[in-house]
């Protein structure tokens, strides 16, 4: 019930009766007086006046499965909520909730991760109350070979939603002064020309003070870049409030059609000499935006290249000079 009382105290203008709490919920006074109280003791604060009710003062930064509950605004994304304080992974639990059978928009958060991961393999650091971890699990009628694309259109979505001054490197990353701020992770579940599942995992480097020191040097964090504090669940709705919208567009064309403008008014290396270390031939060239496929265009001395698989390294990020 913790969820609904946030819900309608969030949603009151002035104070709510314990009485008109009781006949919404169908239950006793003391029951209501302990959900009030249990959300007191998580950090609410709420005042109570004899003959007026409850009011609702002021959010904690908490995340937690009745706080993501209670500020929900989409249709569909979070129609499930999975929180945990501690997991391995958020994509590695999506991946099973998809396997038994949750339903396509279930979201998984958690305040630490303990195996993390980032693209190939790599460690992601998720530290206890500092970041956003969270993956989305998709049942879309997509063809497999669009589904990279909804990276690319989770990258825009997010450097829209956390900071104007967030820029997207590609492959999956948003950077902020040339430092990581956020990743991003899709994993997929395929047959030849069906998708089972899609889940994207999110990192989002929040209120981070400072970073070991093997990464000191190309991480930060929203509050190391504006000296601000954030909600994590109001800038989590935020998030996907944004991809739901977007993604019914992406869906109508499967493509990045819509999109091409905004996402190369964020891509950090417009402009910018970058290096592709393509594995078979690695080259250098001017990086001039993306393709309605998601495509990165790249200027040569001697042609125009479609750089769609690969790492792109850019010049004056991440150490590359």
């Amino acid at each position: 019930m913790k969820a609904e009382l946030l819900s309608v105290l969030r949603d009151a203008d002035d104070y709510v009766s314990g009485q008109d709490l009781c006949e919404k919920f169908g239950v006793s006074r003391t029951a209501v007086w302990k959900g009030i109280n249990q959300l007191k003791e998580a950090g609410y604060e709420i005042e109570a006046v004899p003959n007026k009710g409850y009011k609702l003062l002021s959010v904690p930064d908490t995340l937690s499965e009745e706080e993501l509950k209670s500020i929900r605004k989409t249709a569909w994304v979070g129609q499930e909520i999975f929180y945990y304080p501690v997991i391995d992974s958020t994509n590695t639990r999506a991946k099973q909730l998809a396997e038994e059978d949750y339903p396509t928009g279930t979201l998984v958060v958690a305040g630490q991760q303990d195996a993390g991961r980032g693209r190939r393999g790599r460690s992601f650091e998720s530290p206890q109350g500092a970041g956003i971890f969270m993956t989305l699990m998709l049942k879309p009628e997509l063809s497999p070979v669009n589904a990279p694309m909804l990276t690319l259109r989770g990258l825009a979505i997010i450097a829209s939603a956390i900071a104007a001054r967030c820029s997207i490197k590609r492959p999956n990353d948003i950077v902020m002064n040339g430092k990581k701020v956020c990743g991003i992770l899709t994993e997929m579940s395929a047959q030849m020309d069906y998708v089972n599942h899609i889940v994207i995992g999110i990192g989002i480097n929040v209120h981070n003070e400072s970073f070991p020191e093997e990464i000191a040097p190309v991480a930060t964090s929203l509050y190391m870049e504006t000296g601000e504090h954030f909600n994590r669940a109001a800038l989590i709705e935020e998030v996907w409030e944004q991809f739901e919208h977007y993604y019914a567009i992406f869906m109508e064309t499967e493509d990045l059609s819509g999109l091409v403008k905004e996402y190369d008014a964020h891509l950090v290396n417009r402009n910018q000499i970058v290096k592709v270390l393509d594995p078979k031939e690695p080259f250098e060239g001017k990086a001039m935006g993306i393709t309605p496929r998601g495509e990165l265009i790249v200027d040569t001395w001697e042609s125009r290249k479609l750089v769609s698989t690969g790492e792109v390294s850019v010049r004056g990020i991440y150490g590359y000079v």
